[in-house]
Parts: C-alpha cells; structure tokens; sequence
C-alpha cells in the first residue's frame, strides 16, 4: 500500500507492558489484522432483533430536546415502549401527548444531577475509594451508586455514607468484578486492531475527517494519553492530534497518505456494518460493540451520564454503560445501534481479565458517547453506502 512505511523491530513479536491506569496486555498476531484488503467491504448490516426502531429513537430525541430539563430521562421497556421519566403531572400530560409513556417519579431532574454533581466534586477533591460508579438512573428515578461486593476501605465507606445522606435520592447497589480501562488495539475499519509506539495495542472507533479534510481515526482517550504515534500490521498509521483522559475519554489520530479509510465497522464474522449517522444513547436500545479482543458482541444500554472511577483518581463522566462483553484491548471501539454510531469503548468490569457473562453476571461495560468525541475534536465521520 503506497505512502506506509514498516515500523522498526520494536514493534514486532509480543509484548507484556504495564502502564498507571492501563492493563497489561499481549499484542495480537499479525494474523488478526488481514481482514482488510484492497477489494470494497462486504456490507451485510445485522438486524437487531427487538431493538427500538429509528422511528422510536427520532421519538426520543425530539422529547429530550422538547422537555429538557422537565425530564429526569428515557428508557425502553420490555415492550419497546419508550418510558420518560417526569416529577410532575403536566410534564407527563406532555409526554403522554407525545406519544410515549410517562412514568411519575419522587425527584427533579434537578435535584438528582446536583446529587450527581456533589458526589463528582467529592470523588476530585477527596477520593472515590473502590466505588465503581454514580449516575442519574429514570427507572429508579434515583441516582444509583455502584459499590463492588467486599469493599470496606475507609474511602469507600466515607464516600458511601456521604452519598447516603441524600437519603431516597440516591440508591447503593452492589456490583461485582473490578473495573479498568480496556486498552490494547487501533485501526482503518473500525474495531480494528492498531498499535501504539508505546507497546500497547487498541481499538480503532471511527474513520472521521476535519471541516478542512484532514484524515483522522477516532478512539479512547486513554490510549492517546501521552501522544503516542499509532501503527497498524508493521506500518505506520499516523500521529495522535487530540487526547482527552481522564475527565472525558477520546482521541484522534491523523492517518498518512496511503490507508483506505472506510465508513464501516467490522463485524468479526457477521459482515461489515456500514456507518449511515449518530445516536444518542438511549436506556434500552439494543448495542454491538466490535473490538480486536471480543470482536462483535451485544447487549443493551442501562444507563446514561455516568460518572466512572478508574482509580488513582482517573475519573470520567458523562460514559454510558451497556451490557456487551468488552475485554482489554477493545478500548476506542465503535459501539453500534444498527447502522448508527452510539460511542467509543472506554472500560468494563472484569473478574480475571474475563467479562461477567462469563461468570453468570451481568456485563457492566462503559462507553464515550460519540457526539463528545466530534465536537471536541471538530470532525465528522466517514459513512458508508
């Protein structure tokens, strides 16, 4: 492929490395990277089965943008009915009209993101301890706190019992497993594999491009942390351009002269899914992630505007969490709902390196929204037919 040029022997063989903030990972074969070849992708778009459909999503977003913050927020339920959640009746007349179904809870919107607002100043200027996460949750109607099963640190119960103080507003769920970026891939369709100078391996999310056409790659923030420069199968890809991690968690990368980028993710089996614009994610909406680790999995978004805690106080806001398996090396991945891109793969509770499912558990799993992540950066995506 003309305009690449081989990358030196530092970047051959496997590699163990760690780094503060980031998991230990083995670097996958070249193999795993010959998917992508001169010949146009094979498009063959997976139906979800039961997913809410464009006509629900344009629903949602038209009642989100109309309601503002009247709307504590939205869901599907079991049905594929879209819910709203409102504090009050002449909001949920609104939605009613509209034709979702309202659901009456005790709080505002207001007063729930200030709970939300006070435990993130808590977790900056003090310390989260072990607590997984904090989010706004409209099914509860509460915010939801996720403390992991056994942890008993001094920090953990000081953060705990001042989010408690807020009483019925906030809820303590126990969770499991222990939650960690999911560095280790980077490359031109996106889930693929591509590599950092620095040793470890990511995701690539989306090929995007700037108002002046510069060429870019979208990813996680924490493996553009540093600056590193990006290769993919022993050539070199391009130079990161825009980092952000921790706080949010995005990246871009500019891509030389020579590499095809295309507006598809790669489905790791199912065909290629072709990129056709953006969503915001909505609880409910069924989600496939593709990533160089687990490839293409699904399951279905839970939560909105959450609040993480990596530890060693890397904290990241505004993720949503979903329940697609995701393992280290799938960060900067694209999650997709249908043909539509919903955000970049940021980290996941694992027990042993594994996903939950594995151990009869829910997937917990976070993601950057990709709205973010093109305004920060000042691009748009590639699409594709």
């Amino acid at each position: 492929m003309s305009g690449r040029y081989r990358v030196g022997a530092a970047l051959a063989g496997a590699a163990i490395l760690t780094a503060a903030g980031l998991v230990a990972a083995n670097w996958a074969t070249a193999d795993e990277g010959k998917r992508h070849t001169t010949e146009g992708p094979r498009v063959e778009p997976t139906k979800l089965i039961g997913a809410p459909g464009t006509k629900s999503s344009l629903q949602a977003e038209t009642l989100r943008t109309e309601l503002g913050s009247r709307a504590v927020g939205s869901y599907y339920d079991s049905a594929g009915d879209l819910v709203v959640a409102v504090s009050d009746a002449a909001t949920a007349e609104l939605v009613r009209a509209a034709g979702a179904v309202p659901k009456l809870v005790r709080f505002t919107a207001a007063e729930l993101n200030s709970v939300q607002s006070e435990l993130n100043r808590l977790a900056e200027t003090s310390r989260a301890g072990k607590v997984r996460s904090w989010y706004v949750d409209p099914i509860s109607g509460t915010v939801v706190v996720s403390v992991p099963k056994g942890a008993h640190d001094i920090f953990t119960e000081r953060f705990v019992e001042r989010a408690k103080e807020h009483g019925d507003q906030v809820t303590v769920k126990t969770v499991y497993g222990t939650v960690k970026p999911t560095a280790d891939d980077f490359s031109l369709r996106g889930g693929f594999q591509v590599d950092k100078n620095t040793g470890y391996v990511c995701s690539l999310g989306f090929n995007a491009r700037t108002s002046k056409g510069t060429r870019v790659f979208l990813t996680a923030g924490h493996c553009t942390s540093g600056k590193p420069s990006f290769s993919r199968n022993g050539y070199i890809l391009g130079n990161t351009v825009y980092s952000s991690f921790p706080g949010n968690d995005y990246g871009s990368v500019d891509v030389i002269e020579g590499w095809d980028q295309q507006g598809y993710i790669e489905g790791w089996g199912s065909g290629s899914v072709a990129v056709h614009g953006v969503a915001s994610p909505t609880v409910g909406s069924e989600l496939c992630k593709s990533g160089k680790s687990t490839g293409w999995t699904c399951g279905r978004i839970v939560a909105n505007n959450v609040t993480v805690n990596y530890g060693n106080n890397k904290i990241v806001r505004g993720l949503f969490q979903h329940t697609a398996c995701v393992e280290s090396g799938d960060s900067g991945g694209a999650n997709m709902t249908g043909n539509y891109a919903q955000g970049i793969t940021s980290g996941a509770a694992l027990i042993d390196g594994k996903c939950l499912d594995k151990y009869n558990r829910s997937n917990e799993s976070y993601s950057q929204p990709i709205g973010a992540a093109l305004r920060a950066t000042q691009t748009e995506l590639v699409m594709g037919s």
